[in-house]
């Protein structure tokens, strides 16, 4: 088994964390992709979308998306649970993943993919307009978010699960992408400085 990783973005990091935090541990191939080496036959020969993380079986099965391959470990590694056990957690933390992926991951990716000038090559064509808009729809989200955890520890409830670490690789990809965190949401702080502080969170 080996993990073909990309380095510091956010895929790649969000797999690695979730790896931490099951305590497995999985060979990883670096790839560059500064120098664009997610683009070589290597990872196309694998997934044909040029995206990383890729994670390769033993017996040579190919599983790309970070989250399909968290699935994958959770299902081999049950404990701890990072997507929840009753029909509850399951689908409360499916919820908040799902939302914090499409309001905050997603829109702090846009912002960094069509404004940042390092990303002409890979983001054609950037869209500078778009990446704005995204800005401040990752504000917005971030104040429902905030709202919600007046009353909860975690992004799902009580329990920490994998839509924390969707949420705090989609704040920590805030800097890269020019987006400054508003002051006053006292609860995602209170949230961020907590999950943060996780020893996975080196991974």
């Amino acid at each position: 088994m080996r993990l073909f990783d990309g380095g510091r973005a956010p895929n790649p990091r969000r797999t690695r964390i979730f790896i931490a935090e099951k305590g497995i541990t999985v060979p990883l191939e670096p790839v560059d992709m500064n120098n664009l080496e997610h683009r070589s036959e290597t990872i196309a020969s694998r997934n044909p979308l040029q995206r990383l993380p890729v994670l390769e079986l033993d017996d040579g099965t190919i599983i790309t998306e970070s989250i399909a391959i968290c699935r994958y470990f959770e299902a081999l590694r049950p404990e701890p649970p990072l997507f929840g056990t009753t029909p509850v957690e399951i689908a409360t933390i499916e919820m908040w993943n799902r939302r914090i992926e499409l309001g905050l991951y997603a829109a702090v990716a846009a912002a960094f993919r069509h404004t940042h000038p390092a990303m002409a090559e890979w983001e054609v064509p950037q869209v500078p307009a778009w990446g704005e808009a995204n800005r401040s729809k990752a504000i917005e989200f971030l104040r429902l978010f905030d709202a919600h955890l007046a009353g909860h520890r975690f992004a799902a409830g009580d329990t920490f699960s994998v839509a924390d670490i969707t949420g705090v690789v989609a704040v920590d990809f805030m800097k890269p992408a020019k987006i400054a965190l508003p002051t006053d949401l006292a609860n995602v702080a209170r949230w961020y400085g907590e999950v943060s502080a996780r020893p996975s969170m080196t991974a």
